[in-house]
């Protein structure tokens, strides 16, 4: 099976990019498939990856993505065009953005398989906390490119909330809900006695700015410091694109306090180091868009962790049985209660980091994959199985055409 995986790929820090990364790794290993990734151009000359064919055709807030999108796909001509999307993938300017999410429409059309993986939904954006002008413009934007989206063949998301809003709000066939998944084949077993010794550090990572903001979380670690000594707090990551400057401002206003470290953007090989001298990972957000990608890396290390008591995060805790303690959203004083009772007992740190890691066991990026490849390959036989699949070709104005295709096809295919 040939596959063309549409995602920001690195040594691109886009949205994403290291999400892709891992899909393409996954499916690098299977002799099996020949994978191609149409990445985002880089904005300078980066050596590529490795052992990873990179097809670099569009690039950030471009009109013209379809256009070149579109010709790499008929160059290559794949069995599956797998997307990898947000609704800002393509683009932080809204025509732009809009434009690149009617690619897997126009691929559809084209006649290639489309699947696409979508990370959140506008309908659970907070677009107050994402910095947004014009809410009502977006949701009606927003609102239009779910409906191209659901035009694709088929469509995963990560939340089963997310497929029930996109069954019965728009009428959505062929939506499945898949797991997040870690970002590991082979998760270490945490090391508990590294924790703790000397300092405990609470780890705070993700792109800052809009809904995940840093203030409230400042403004804890001040309580926690007084009531626990040992503690430090490691902030982690940079800026979100639509808010240049917001962590070295923040930075800048606590650079007299020796507690607080800021990383920076975090390198691939820099991340286990990171999560495994970490005591808890903490989540001081306003709002969610989606499965968090940081909740499921925490598991991977087997972190407990301290979220923000959001309708997004219960579900996702409940589903995949994570062990969570949450706070009320936007009080700094219960973030604090929550972390410095957290900290005082270790048998709780082990209880919940044991049964985080557990939860990653069960949701390896390889167990994902497999999910996806069974999809992919069982409608991939179905098309070429179904009888009379010579009538799909004939002109739309031909009787015997839809007399026939109505008597011999399922109701609906995936694969037309």
């Amino acid at each position: 099976m040939k596959i063309c995986l549409v995602s920001a790929f690195p040594p691109s820090r886009r949205g994403l990019n290291e999400y892709g990364y891992h899909i393409a790794r996954e499916l690098q290993s299977d002799p099996l498939l020949s994978l191609t990734i149409l990445a985002d151009r880089l904005d300078s000359t980066q050596p590529e990856l490795d052992d990873f064919d990179v097809v670099r055709c569009w690039d950030f807030n471009s009109l013209s993505n379809p256009i070149h999108v579109l010709r790499a796909i008929r160059e290559l001509k794949p069995d599956v065009v797998w997307f990898n999307l947000l609704f800002s993938t393509f683009g932080s300017r809204a025509v732009a953005a809009f434009v690149g999410l009617t690619l897997p429409l126009l691929v559809r059309l084209s006649g290639t398989y489309t699947h696409i993986t979508l990370h959140h939904l506008m309908d659970n954006v907070d677009l107050k906390h994402a910095g947004i002008r014009y809410p009502r413009s977006y949701r009606a934007a927003g609102y239009l490119a779910t409906r191209m989206l659901l035009m694709a063949n088929s469509i995963s998301v990560l939340l089963p909330a997310y497929r029930r809003t996109l069954m019965q709000k728009y009428s959505g066939n062929n939506v499945h809900f898949r797991a997040h998944g870690i970002l590991s084949a082979r998760p270490e077993p945490p090391a508990f006695e590294k924790r703790g010794n000397p300092e405990h550090r609470i780890l705070a990572f993700g792109k800052w700015g809009t809904y995940k903001r840093l203030e409230l979380l400042i403004e804890a670690f001040e309580e926690i410091s007084r009531r626990f000594p040992r503690a430090r707090l490691v902030i982690a990551g940079g800026n979100h694109p639509n808010t240049a400057g917001y962590v070295e401002g923040v930075a800048k206003s606590v650079a007299g306090n020796p507690n607080i470290r800021f990383t920076g953007y975090v390198e691939e090989e820099s991340v286990s180091g990171l999560f495994s001298s970490a005591s808890v990972m903490v989540m001081p957000y306003s709002s969610a868009t989606g499965s968090s990608g940081v909740a499921h890396m925490a598991c991977e290390f087997g972190l407990p962790i301290v979220c923000a008591d959001i309708e997004d995060f219960r579900e996702m805790s409940l589903d995949e049985q994570l062990a969570i303690k949450f706070f009320k959203i936007g009080d700094a004083h219960s973030m604090a209660d929550c972390i410095v009772e957290l900290l005082e007992s270790p048998a709780m740190q082990r209880e919940m980091g044991e049964a985080n890691f557990s939860a990653a066991l069960r949701q390896t990026m390889p167990m994902i994959i497999r999910q996806y490849l069974r999809s992919f390959d069982m409608q991939h036989h179905h098309n070429a199985l179904r009888p009379f699949s010579r009538f799909r070709r004939l002109p739309g104005w031909v009787p015997l055409r839809s007399t026939i295709f109505r008597a011999t096809a399922p109701r609906w295919s995936p694969w037309t």
